[in-house]
């Protein structure tokens, strides 16, 4: 793609284009610059482990790189434990001599265009900023949390029965590279949003390699295994030494919460409150419904905290195949017109489920019950949002008395939507 300034002074042509692998240097200085980290060192040879060629783009003013786009394929997770080939998108800067005009728009059209034409249902990312995105279809479809537990408030963990025979060990980063992914491919298949670890996720992880920019600690780790020896929960965290007038006052600070089951769940977090000299335990993300407050004798002391808010953001690429793959909550029929600039969720569709929720949707020329854009769809996809609520704000719009409630307990899951990583 080449964008011709207009005007009467004469600028360059910029051009978007993907970049090869001797662009990177200069395509990974662009990011730095585009997320503030101007101290941050050459990051090349760590981008060539994840380099695929066609999926990373830089926008060129003459030589330099003022914006840059990358994607990779992974698996989501949906409603029912299905997965669904998902582009995310990642790494997105423009310079800001060059903003407004339209190399984001010109990297996302360009990308969204292959990942329909891959087959992948539905394109992810993290979003910096909430404006941005939505103009291109996708919509918040997952929260987090944020918990910063005082130990002195909360009382300890209520009794909750668990198997006869579990232990808990502390375990070494390359224990956790080994045995980790195996957990934690079983956890992610049983929570909706959830994405896949490549392995240079774990290195990272681990310390078994550095992002360039950003200061590793070495953490502790504890893996919960049950009777058979079978690993069922992973926790990773740091101990900040602090002390207060000779009394230690130090926080523990969760980098990884990871459990198969909840008996499992329950004897870590039992294990984090018990950790000499810890007196508050702080979690950057967890789940919205996690049961961690119920579990305490005063819920109250787990108080919310900035962290929490919007997390992935779904954008619904092939409506067919994405709302086809996921489970539902009721038997029904709902007939949603949806308005798509780009086109790739456009028209009318009947989402049909039955009772043993599985469901179909396709095309219909039907009456429609709900009007709506491809962003509120999107928002509506894992169950994270709900109809009526998107109704009153106006996002969408309520054709047949009654349509939004129907729909609502056809979408809605058992289990909220939760992404525990960040890409």
């Amino acid at each position: 793609m080449v964008i011709q300034q207009s005007g009467t002074e004469s600028r360059p042509t910029l051009g978007i284009r993907a970049i090869d692998e001797e662009d990177l240097s200069g395509w990974s200085r662009a990011v730095h610059t585009g997320f503030l980290r101007s101290d941050a060192p050459d990051g090349t040879e760590w981008r060539r482990l994840s380099f695929e060629p066609g999926r990373t783009l830089g926008a060129y003013d003459g030589d330099r790189c003022v914006a840059t786009f990358r994607s990779f394929t992974t698996e989501l997770t949906v409603p029912g434990g299905a997965v669904v080939p998902a582009n995310a998108v990642t790494s997105v800067t423009v310079t800001a001599t060059h903003r407004r005009r339209g190399l984001l728009t010109g990297m996302m059209t360009r990308d969204l265009a292959a990942a329909a034409e891959r087959g992948e249902a539905v394109a992810i990312l993290i979003a910096a900023e909430y404006a941005i995105y939505g103009r291109y279809g996708f919509g918040p479809a997952t929260q987090r949390l944020g918990l910063d537990i005082d130990l002195g408030h909360a009382g300890g963990l209520r009794p909750v029965p668990a198997p006869d025979g579990g232990r808990i060990d502390l375990a070494t980063m390359a224990e956790v590279r080994e045995l980790g992914p195996e957990l934690f491919d079983r956890f992610r298949r049983s929570q909706p949003g959830a994405i896949e670890r490549r392995p240079e996720d774990w290195r990272v992880r681990t310390g078994d390699l550095s992002i360039p920019g950003f200061d590793w600690k070495e953490p502790f780790a504890a893996l919960h295994r049950d009777a058979d020896g079978r690993v069922t929960g992973m926790l990773v965290y740091r101990v900040s030494e602090d002390w207060n007038g000779g009394l230690p006052d130090c926080p523990l600070t969760v980098a990884d919460h990871v459990a198969a089951d909840r008996a499992a769940a329950a004897a870590l977090w039992r294990f984090a409150f018990s950790v000499d000299w810890v007196q508050h335990v702080k979690i950057k993300n967890i789940a919205p419904d996690d049961p961690l407050p119920l579990l305490l004798n005063n819920p109250r002391a787990a108080r919310p905290t900035q962290d929490g808010g919007d997390f992935l953001w779904a954008r619904v690429l092939d409506v067919a195949a994405a709302f086809g793959a996921r489970s539902y909550g009721a038997p029904g029929r709902v007939v949603f017109e949806v308005a798509d600039r780009a086109g790739y969720a456009e028209g009318r569709w009947a989402l049909e489920t039955a009772a043993d929720g599985s469901g179909i949707c396709t095309r219909t020329g039907d009456p429609a019950d709900l009007a709506l854009d491809v962003s509120a769809l999107s928002s509506l996809y894992l169950g994270g949002e709900t109809v009526p609520r998107l109704v009153a704000a106006g996002l969408v719009r309520e054709l047949v008395p009654g349509a939004a409630a129907r729909a609502d307990l056809t979408l809605r899951t058992p289990l909220r939507p939760w992404c525990p990583d960040s890409f």
